[in-house]
């Protein structure tokens, strides 16, 4: 599996940017998909993520602001970003847990985009 974010760039507080995460196939049998951001200094977190069953779950400092969406036919998913805040100044990060099976044994297997950077100017 291989994902390829863009969208990222600078913006002024207040504003909006939507980021695109290209999968090289079909997102429909991931187990998770979703979004994460690091900033300078600081520890990768969890931003949005779309699990199976159709399960959404945001960090509580975007809730309400961001939303994660897919398009199947693309193989995309999407982090639309409003009423951005320097504090969401950040990289972003694409990643896909797949499940894979041998024997009786499962495994989750991670893959992980390049990144995109979101700078959010006060």
């Amino acid at each position: 599996v291989q994902l390829q974010a863009s969208g990222g760039g600078l913006v002024q507080a207040g504003g909006s940017l939507r980021l695109s995460c290209a999968a090289s196939e079909s997102t429909f049998h991931f187990k998770d998909i979703g979004w994460y951001r690091q900033a300078p200094g600081k520890q990768r977190e969890l931003v949005a993520n779309l699990g199976s069953g159709g399960r959404v779950d945001y960090s509580a400092s975007v809730a309400g602001r961001f939303a994660i969406s897919r398009d199947n036919a693309k193989n995309t998913v999407y982090l639309q970003m409003n009423s951005l805040k320097p504090e969401d100044t950040a990289v972003y990060y694409c990643k896909a847990v797949v499940e894979s099976h041998k024997g009786w044994t499962r495994y989750n297997n991670d893959y992980w985009g390049q990144g995109t950077q979101v700078t959010v100017s006060s």
